[in-house]
């Protein structure tokens, strides 16, 4: 094959994997209204658009060579065309086939860039022998939940190619099925062609890499208009210090012309005339020197005059342009949250709940990178929701509420740039005492500290890494990492987080972003000779406060604002940096800013607060991804670059250096590895679970069976077990509830790890009192190791 046939190829699997992506985002979305609708004429057009969606699918697999594709369209497309002729009827084990159907194609568009003819896979040909056992109307296997995947690729690629305009009015699901489904553009696309227009939105589409490299340069425009307006300003500098020479200069002729007459009677009847001879050359000169500078004068200010023309030009085309190139990059919301309705399902279904998802603003436009960045914590937030906000129906009927929840997406657009994503849940609400518990046992917080913890501040806790009040460790939850992700990602972005509960009535989070990246507004500082940048967002307030309000309140520095005691530290101090002796020593006053992140607010002394301006903010890059208070940097008018300092990872640091000795010390040398049990029926299972643990530094030993894992529980010492759960003589449940209700055993940790993933066996876990439940399909070395550790 020559290489333009092959580049040829590889463009035409690209085009096909866009086409791909709309069609199962339309039937997606239909499957999700057809589950809902209970009209039968709505029915009947839903699965004759469907069906038509599944028709063009086959084709464009055929096209490009894509057998497997082609194979579960075709099986789709049978059991749509007997729904079409009433000779099957729907049913949830039906919905669930359907779904794994598109899940399928999704995970093979996933592997695989470009396969050309492809052999159809043995797990392929068991899908759709269901499909096709499904279309002659035979009965079909107990439904089983989907697992809880994330959201659809197609919500991903979306974000890349999205074109349709987005909804105007809010979008309902129930178990996450939306009113409507969204109309498909692959007709639009043309078979050959790899830059397509839709005929009806005149739209082109073009690939991100190219906006990607795009925006970048047309930013760098920024940093000529800031140098041009620091040449402004250069120049107005040098038209003042001009204009005090001039003032200056004007004294001079006055006391020229009374010197003159008295040089000329003192060398009267003097043989030297020497004075007298110069004194007209030095005039002369004099006279030349006032004419030469007002003309130099007049030149300057023309010039002045029209550099200041240009910088107003160039700003405003900079500007112009700049917005027009991110308007580029802007994108609906609706395009990021196109699979979250299919995702709420999933996730209601594998736990045995019912949920309705209501999205709102979903038409507001925000920049695609802050899109791209925000898809995994609203994810986590889903999640956390469904997972353990949400109670169970049976919970949920004994408080008397409506069994199906309501779990809620809103976007509005705010003041200054910024929107606001709302998630909220009519759930359970979170638990004080349960976050305290779970901060207490993480260790890095001593009990008095959490117990003069106000309610806001026990709330922001749940932000920090290793604290979750899941009551036990599985696949989704319950590792304490999830809102801590939330937090980073949206801090780094330059936005904040802000979390509202009431016990039984639910939880709402408040994620707060800037609508752009390009470009924000930070305030300048001077630390010695070094200047940094601080987001203006972060910014409360700047103040001047005497030395003499700085305080030391248990062992931390502190001062008074307002009636209000705020945590201090010098910023110097916090970034490590050298003394300069810049400020001088009897200063009685120190500048302040007041700092805010995660709804907590600290005051950092500076040396100068200088002023604030327009930012273009730049990458450290991969090689400097993690250094400690650096968010990036920026070229200034001047051409000095300045650090942009990470407000969120700064208080951190100050937070960590005023707290450090108010915990207990743990020392190094109590660290221990601990003994572990490992029980199962399976001498392959053990023998590699034995090799793991023991790699990892662990003590192991191992039991046959829950019987045999029970009596060398009461005569050795163990710290942990890991278990299976189908075993002879005594099941993995038996044994930890056995666990459970002895004195001396009741708090060891049990890690179950088993084969077993239906909702129904991990609810008995918690019933049983395991730590944590862990899956055989989705097991992981890594993963089995972390758990443990955090157990430890």
């Amino acid at each position: 094959m020559s290489s333009r046939e092959e580049e040829f190829l590889k463009r035409l699997w690209a085009t096909f994997r866009i086409e791909v992506d709309d069609h199962l985002q339309a039937m997606s979305a239909g499957l999700l209204e057809l589950e809902k609708t209970a009209d039968a004429q709505k029915q009947k057009e839903i699965i004759e658009a469907v069906f038509r969606e599944a028709h063009s699918l086959k084709g464009a697999a055929r096209a490009v060579n894509s057998a497997e594709i082609e194979a579960v369209s075709a099986s789709l497309e049978s059991v749509f065309a007997a729904l079409k002729g009433n000779e099957i009827a729907l049913s949830p084990a039906l919905y669930d086939l359907l779904h794994q159907g598109l899940d399928s194609i999704r995970q093979f568009l996933s592997n695989n860039e470009m396969e050309g003819s492809k052999s159809v896979k043995p797990k392929t040909n068991e899908l759709m022998a269901l499909l096709q056992r499904a279309a002659k109307g035979e009965a079909l296997p107990e439904a089983k939940p989907l697992p809880a995947s994330p959201v659809d690729r197609s919500a991903a690629q979306a974000e890349e190619t999205a074109e349709t305009p987005a909804p105007t009015d809010a979008v309902t699901s129930v178990w996450g099925q939306p009113e409507r489904a969204e109309t498909s553009t692959s007709e639009a696309i043309a078979s050959t062609g790899m830059t397509e227009t839709a005929a009806l939105a005149e739209t082109v589409r073009i690939s991100t890499a190219r906006l990607d490299a795009l925006l970048p340069q047309v930013e760098e425009m920024l940093s000529a208009k800031l140098a041009l307006g620091q040449r402004a300003a250069e120049l107005s500098e040098i038209n003042v210090a001009l204009a005090s020479w001039k003032k200056q200069w004007s004294k001079i002729p006055p006391v020229l012309r009374k010197v003159h007459p008295l040089v000329e009677r003192k060398t009267n009847g003097n043989s030297s005339t020497e004075a007298t001879e110069y004194l007209p050359t030095l005039t002369e000169f004099l006279e030349w020197n006032a004419a030469f500078h007002q003309s130099l004068e007049a030149k300057l200010a023309a010039l002045t005059k029209a550099v200041r023309h240009d910088h107003y030009a160039l700003s405003k085309q900079v500007d112009g342009l700049l917005g027009d190139a991110k308007k580029m990059l802007m994108l609906p919301f609706s395009s990021l949250l196109t699979g979250f309705p299919k995702l709420v399902r999933d996730l209601a279904r594998d736990r045995g709940k019912e949920v309705e998802l209501v999205i709102e603003g979903a038409e507001i436009e925000i920049d695609r990178r802050i899109l791209h960045e925000i898809k995994d914590p609203l994810i986590h937030l889903v999640r956390n929701a469904v997972d353990h906000g949400i109670e169970n129906p049976d919970k949920r009927q004994a408080r008397n509420k409506p069994l199906r929840a309501r779990l809620r997406i809103a976007i509005s657009s705010e003041e200054g740039g910024k929107v606001e994503v709302l998630v909220s849940d009519d759930g359970a609400g979170i638990d004080f005492a349960a976050v305290r518990a779970a901060a207490l046992k993480s260790g890095r917080f001593a009990k008095e500290e959490l117990q003069a913890l106000s309610a806001q501040e026990t709330l922001s806790l749940i932000f920090d890494s290793g604290v979750s009040t899941s009551p036990i460790i599985t696949d989704l939850s319950g590792r304490g990492l999830g809102l801590a992700i939330v937090r980073e990602k949206v801090e780094k972005l330059g936005g904040g987080v802000a979390i509202e509960t009431q016990p039984e009535a639910g939880t709402v989070f408040r994620l707060h972003l800037p609508i752009t990246l390009a470009t924000f507004r930070g305030v300048l500082i001077r630390l010695g000779d070094r200047t940094f940048v601080v987001p203006t967002t972060n910014v409360e307030r700047v103040a001047r406060i005497p030395l003499d309000n700085i305080k030391t309140v248990e062992n931390k520095e502190t001062i008074q604002l307002d009636e209000e005691t705020i945590s201090f530290a010098r910023l110097q101090e916090v970034l490590e940096l050298p003394g300069n002796g810049r400020r001088a020593e009897n200063a009685a006053f120190i500048p302040v800013m007041i700092l805010s992140s995660a709804g907590k607010h600290m005051a950092f002394g500076v040396d100068e607060i200088l002023n604030e301006q327009e930012v273009l903010a730049k990458s450290l890059g991969k090689q400097l991804l993690s250094v400690r208070n650096l968010a990036g940097a920026t070229v200034l008018g001047s051409g000095q670059v300045a650090p942009i300092l990470d407000v969120a990872d700064m208080m951190n640091v100050a937070a960590r250096a005023v707290t450090k000795s108010l915990a207990a010390p743990v020392e190094e040398s109590e660290a221990k590895q601990g003994a572990i049990l490992v029980v199962d029926d399976s001498i392959t299972t053990r023998a590699l679970l034995k090799n793991i643990l023991e790699s990892a530094g662990y003590r192991t030993s191992t039991a046959v069976d829950g019987i045999d894992a029970f009596t060398q529980l009461k005569t050795e010492t163990f710290d942990l077990v890991v278990s299976d759960i189908e075993m002879p003589r005594m099941n993995g449940f038996d044994l930890t509830e056995k666990i459970r209700a002895d004195k001396q055993l009741a708090e060891m940790p049990v890690v179950l790890v088993t084969a077993l993933e239906t909702r129904e066996d991990r609810e008995r876990g918690i019933d049983a009192g395991a730590n944590a439940y862990i899956v055989k399909s989705s097991f992981d070395q890594s993963n089995l190791l972390e758990v443990i550790q955090r157990l430890l």
